[in-house]
């Protein structure tokens, strides 16, 4: 299911580190602004303890998690919709994703210089803001020229979409994102082809120093009360932590480092699997003796569409589901049991998947 979530931020806040320590495909690392000329993605392991819990009970040869896609995008600045630093690409770069962690430097150090000169994590949003609603005013009023040409033949349609485009035209101009602005379904389907920048859902990840990545410090706080009103995940993250405990390869190493540091697991961790829901994705599990697979669907999806993820052909020939619910397997302890205790449930066509759902699609073709 190749839906990406994008890493985005003025130049310098650490979104690379944070890139890196999620995944293997390392990318440099420099204190210089647009030192990089290129996004870079990666497919990432998304961390579940479920599927170890479930290996207690049915043992296995190998245990495969869900992925997702994450895509590093170099710094933006002031003027990134003109042109400047590495500006109009990567603007384009944020178009092909479907969501976005929004890295915010919340961290002094006279060594990084930041671009605008001093440590501000709200004024980054503003900045990144107001860079991606200019492109989106672009493309609103693009398409409400394209619309103006269908309204003058007569097509109604385009008459009621330039209504729409217009309203949502008004509230970037008052400087507020698309995702804040209210629209009927309907109305969205005008939006659909022009993939507005500020309509992307976001979570925002504030990189700390080392000393607040349990409790966050005055930056996260400010960071936090201006998103007060916003339906959005602020999470907390030391940078540079993280990093060291990447680099870590002896888990029991990493195990101790984290205790020192008072975390129970990386923050990055976390991130990944915000991502991950983010994305408007869930797992279900299929378990057996030669593997445990966490798969990836998108939320309400039904039994028979989830099937078809594992391949078509059960989508095609699909019959029923055969269900278990994770926390009564790991309860109750087999399926057997699970059956006595009269918690198997045999689903069809319209079963809407569950968070954490074990099945076992049954199928002809």
């Amino acid at each position: 299911m190749s839906l990406q979530c994008g890493i985005i931020g003025i130049t310098n806040v650490g979104k690379s580190t944070l890139f890196n320590c999620m995944s293997n495909t390392k990318v440099e690392i420099t204190n210089f602004a647009f030192s990089s000329n290129k996004s870079n993605l990666a497919v990432m392991n998304v961390p579940d303890n479920r599927l170890q819990e479930l290996e207690k009970i049915q043992p296995t040869e190998k245990l495969i998690p869900t992925t997702v896609e994450i895509v590093d995008i170099p710094g933006l600045t002031k003027g990134a919709n003109q042109g400047e630093g590495v500006g109009n690409k990567f603007l384009g770069d944020i178009r092909n994703t479907d969501a976005l962690i929004h890295v915010l430097r919340c961290f002094d150090d006279e060594n990084l210089p930041h671009v605008d000169e001093s440590v501000d994590p709200v004024r980054d949003i503003e900045t990144i803001d107001f860079e991606l609603q200019v492109q989106d005013l672009e493309s609103v009023e693009k398409k409400i020229i394209r619309l103006g040409k269908l309204v003058k033949i007569g097509d109604k349609d385009a008459k009621q979409g330039i209504e729409v485009l217009k309203r949502v035209k008004e509230h970037l101009e008052s400087m507020q994102n698309a995702r804040d602005y209210e629209l009927s379904e309907t109305d969205k389907k005008v939006l659909d082809d022009i993939f507005l920048l500020t309509a992307k859902p976001v979570i925002y990840v504030c990189n700390v120093d080392d000393a607040s990545a349990i409790s966050g410090n005055a930056y996260v706080e400010k960071v936090k009360e201006s998103l007060n009103d916003q339906n959005t995940e602020v999470l907390v993250i030391a940078g540079k932590l993280e990093a060291e405990i990447a680099d870590l390869e002896d888990l029991e190493d990493r195990v101790e480092f984290l205790s020192d540091a008072g975390l129970t697991e990386p923050g990055v961790n976390k991130l990944i699997r915000s991502a991950y829901s983010l994305l408007n994705l869930m797992s279900f599990f299929t378990v057996g003796p030669k593997e445990i697979r966490a798969w990836t669907i998108k939320k309400g999806m039904t039994a028979p569409q989830a099937a078809g993820v594992i391949h078509s052909d059960l989508e095609r020939g699909f019959i029923r589901a055969e269900v278990m619910k994770y926390n009564d397997y790991i309860e109750i302890g087999s399926e057997a049991k699970v059956k006595d205790a009269g918690k198997f449930h045999v689903e069809g066509k319209n079963y809407i998947v569950d968070d954490g759902d074990l099945l076992n699609i049954r199928f002809n073709v």
